[in-house]
């Protein structure tokens, strides 16, 4: 064999076995280590990767669970406390407790509530129609109706009605991830504890103009009045730039509030029926707030008279008679 092409092969043998043994030693010095708890915990996660737990994804929070001792500020959302708990008996950590979240729609102004003063001709985007204009009706801190929020959530938890022209919350497949609430530019959705039995109570309105505006605009948005704040014993109603707010933290779901509300713009939900109140005469009358969708009113009937109403011939007949 060629002696150059042997000393050719040898040399190259030799820069191959240097730069493996460089590379080998540079790889230990600068290799970062990572938990292998991490994989099993992100195995664990629901992998939904929605960003609701803040973090870009399941990844990124499996990182969070494992580095943290103290994981009660973390909370994944869509996996909920059954998650939350396999996790924590994993890591060996304490079990983080949170209520349960759900999103609201804070807006009640339907069709028939809030009609329309001009009509939008472009792109059926709320966050370009909102970049534009404050929307087809008066109100322009209500629900635009061109869905954002329900191509953004991933869990197909929210619908647009096409009945009302609102968004609506599907509280079984709602994950709380948020992705709803981002979407929209109004700013109409947000995140509350479900309650215990699902049960709730919140103002339906997000609109701050005055009063009279407000009632001009649409006719269950929130005037302002105070009425909530001075019946609530509990000191859960804020009332500040004529608009209330609910607590939820300090809510007793005693729902006086939704009583005393003229407008019907706070909203109760998942309760049973009111019990019944006895009306004139021992008649049993149920109050009901605000329907999703108004009722017609029957025209009153006229009064019937016991004595059957005279035909013109007869009327002339009976003067002549008087008469004579």
């Amino acid at each position: 064999m060629n002696e150059t092409l042997i000393y050719t092969i040898a040399i190259l043998v030799g820069l191959g076995l240097v730069a493996a043994v460089v590379l080998y030693f540079v790889a230990q010095k600068f290799k970062v280590y990572e938990d292998p708890r991490i994989d099993e915990t992100e195995s664990r996660l629901p992998g939904a990767n929605c960003g609701g737990c803040g973090f870009p994804g399941c990844r990124g929070m499996a990182e969070a669970l494992v580095k943290n001792d103290d994981i009660s500020s973390l909370y994944c959302p869509v996996g909920g406390a059954a998650t939350m708990k396999a996790v924590a008996e994993y890591l060996g950590k304490a079990v983080p407790e949170k209520e349960p979240m759900v999103a609201v729609v804070r807006c009640g102004g339907s069709f028939c509530h809030r009609p329309r003063t001009n009509t939008f001709d472009g792109a059926r985007s709320c966050a370009v129609e909102a970049s534009l204009y404050g929307g087809e009706t008066g109100c322009t801190f209500g629900c635009l109706g061109n869905g954002d929020c329900t191509r953004a959530c991933a869990f197909d938890a929210i619908h647009m009605n096409p009945e009302t022209g609102l968004p609506e919350v599907d509280e079984e497949k709602c994950t709380a991830c948020g992705a709803c609430v981002k979407a929209c530019p109004k700013n109409i959705i947000e995140l509350r504890k479900k309650g215990p039995k699902g049960r709730r109570v919140f103002v339906s309105c997000v609109n701050k103009d005055k009063g009279a505006i407000t009632r001009k605009a649409c006719s269950v948005g929130c005037i302002g009045c105070g009425k909530c704040v001075k019946t609530c014993p509990f000191e859960a109603i804020t009332l500040e730039n004529n608009l209330a707010y609910i607590d939820p933290a300090k809510c007793r779901l005693c729902r006086k509030c939704v009583a005393v509300c003229p407008t019907g713009a706070i909203v109760e939900v998942n309760f049973p029926p009111r019990p019944a109140d006895k009306g004139e005469g021992g008649e049993t009358v149920l109050t009901v707030k605000r329907p999703a969708t108004p009722t017609p009113t029957a025209p009153k009937a006229e009064t019937t008279e016991t004595v059957a109403a005279k035909t013109p011939a007869q009327e002339t007949k009976t003067t002549e008679e008087g008469g004579e």
